[in-house]
């Protein structure tokens, strides 16, 4: 099956000058926070799979691995309670990534608890990116998950 509509298909459509700001938003988050490139490759890859974003699951679990991250960890991910190759601060963040993504699932939002655990091993500035990297992830499985927007084909490096 094919995507059902290439976002960027026109470049000058509203549609895609706004997925285009979302792909600078992460961007800077990405590049600039001073949250480790691995923690944020684990939230990136958690939303993706707690959203079935077939794409970004297949995106964000090649460039851990390009990046160096091991097989089992990213094998994981999705059982990250049941496993023990995360510290408690990545912990810390799996939750809140889980949280964070299921607001509509009826779960309740983030609990204070998990806010208070993740405070824990972050700072104000990466907690702030943290909820802005998953408030990202989020819309953005959300527009490949509407498109259908297929995972498989990604090639480490193939997004710049």
């Amino acid at each position: 099956m094919t995507a059902r509509l290439n976002l960027f298909g026109n470049p000058t459509s509203t549609a895609a000058k706004a997925a285009g700001h979302f792909g600078t938003a992460s961007k800077t988050i990405l590049q600039e926070s001073t949250l480790p490139a691995a923690t944020q490759k684990l939230v990136l890859l958690r939303a993706s799979q707690i959203n079935g974003d077939g794409y970004a699951t297949d995106v964000w679990s090649k460039n851990a691995a390009h990046a160096g991250e091991d097989a089992t960890r990213v094998n994981l991910v999705a059982a990250w309670r049941e496993s023990t190759v995360f510290t408690d601060a990545e912990r810390a963040v799996l939750e809140l990534t889980e949280q964070g993504t299921r607001i509509a699932d009826a779960a309740g939002g983030v609990t204070e608890e998990a806010w208070a655990n993740a405070a824990e091993h972050y700072d104000e500035d990466q907690l702030s990116d943290l909820v802005m990297l998953i408030a990202l992830i989020n819309a953005t499985n959300r527009m490949g998950v509407i498109v259908g927007k297929r995972g498989g084909d990604y090639q480490p490096g193939q997004l710049g």
